[in-house]
């Protein structure tokens, strides 16, 4: 067993690499706090697009997504509007197959649709989750309040939009040959006699390929003998898989899912125990009311996890993400606010496990 304990935050398709790290590995994750995530963009593509309206990601001060446009305030304090439309076209190619929205393995989902200005939408989605929720909110980090059923409902059919027009693009890609392992109904046993035939060269072909990778890193992670490395492009091999391992195959977010991890899309936000609409008392930073900032700030205060693994922006190149593990909470406050793109957000777990700092 791991000696450390990792309170994780990531997107749906994060959050499914690391359920399937739970559960075919021991992973030294214990806490997964997903969030609402409609797609996510290319950070090359996003400069180039910010170009066109004489803008560069040094001059922005904060990126918010709602009511059809992309906003962004500026250092100056002004804002820009990207309508939507427009910013479609710098949408990586994998977000177009992925039916969730509110990362459905997480223990705990946050994100804003549904609820008032400066509130957050929270699911609690397991045991674990409901009793951080409640201590959280006992020892005064946050505050919650009914979530009506007009919310409710906003929030499922914004889910079911998600859901029946990515469903549309994956029957497209299956006709094209372009193959969506991840959303076969496949039984368990089919599952473990695929992966004992699977290697990094059937990744490869199922998934990075074919466009469906979503950067995660969790092959890289998983590889025990690193032979895989992944930069901003796609997941590489060094040499030549030993025999009988499958392990990249087998945790990648994007091939099939275990059963007991499988939504069948009839549960527009997926299992869960309890939906509310909360709001920091700690934080107001970041985005969504601070609150997954502020629920690791619970969790590190009372040493429930020993570290976080968050996404930061580089301070040398502006806006691009990078993942790190960290037990400070000013280093988790600092990184508060969604990037709109994405990275290898398991390598800091590499570094920890080989001492690296």
């Amino acid at each position: 067993m791991s000696e450390h304990r990792i309170a994780m935050v990531g997107t749906p398709c994060e959050i499914m690499a690391a359920s399937k790290l739970q559960y075919y590995t021991d992973s030294p994750i214990d806490v997964k706090l997903g969030l609402f995530c409609m797609e996510n963009f290319s950070y090359k593509y996003f400069v180039n697009l910010l170009k066109e309206y004489d803008l560069k990601m040094d001059d922005i001060e904060k990126f918010q997504i709602d009511k059809g446009f992309v906003s962004l305030l500026l250092k100056t304090k002004e804002t820009v509007k990207i309508p939507l439309s427009v910013a479609k076209r710098i949408i990586r190619k994998n977000c177009n197959i992925c039916v969730e929205l509110t990362s459905e393995t997480s223990d705990i989902s946050v994100g804003s649709i549904g609820s008032d200005e400066g509130w957050s939408t929270l699911i609690i989605r397991t045991e674990k989750g409901e009793e951080i929720v409640n201590e959280a909110i006992k020892q005064g980090f946050i505050e919650s309040k009914e979530f009506t059923e007009s919310q409710f409902n906003l929030l499922c059919k914004i889910a079911e939009t998600k859901i029946n027009k990515n469903l549309e693009n994956i029957e497209k890609r299956e006709f094209l040959a372009r193959p969506v392992l991840y959303q076969r109904n496949k039984s368990d046993s089919s599952i473990s006699n695929e992966i004992s035939e699977s290697e990094f060269l059937d990744l490869r072909s199922n998934v990075i390929d074919v466009g469906a990778c979503v950067l995660c890193g969790a092959c890289e992670y998983a590889c025990p003998d690193n032979l895989i490395t992944i930069d901003d492009t796609k997941p590489r091999m060094r040499g030549e898989c030993p025999d009988d391992c499958h392990a990249c195959f087998t945790v990648c977010p994007r091939t099939f899912i275990p059963e007991d991890l499988r939504n069948d899309n009839s549960k527009a936000i997926g299992d869960f125990i309890k939906v509310l609409s909360v709001k920091s008392l700690r934080h107001t930073q970041g985005q969504d009311g601070s609150i997954v900032t502020t629920l690791l700030d619970y969790l590190l205060t009372n040493k429930i996890v020993t570290e976080a693994l968050i996404v930061d922006k580089q301070d040398h190149l502006a806006w691009k993400p990078y993942a790190k593990v960290t037990s400070d909470i000013d280093e988790v406050v600092k990184s508060g606010g969604t990037k709109y793109s994405v990275c290898p957000v398991f390598k800091p777990l590499m570094d920890m496990e080989e001492g690296v700092n």
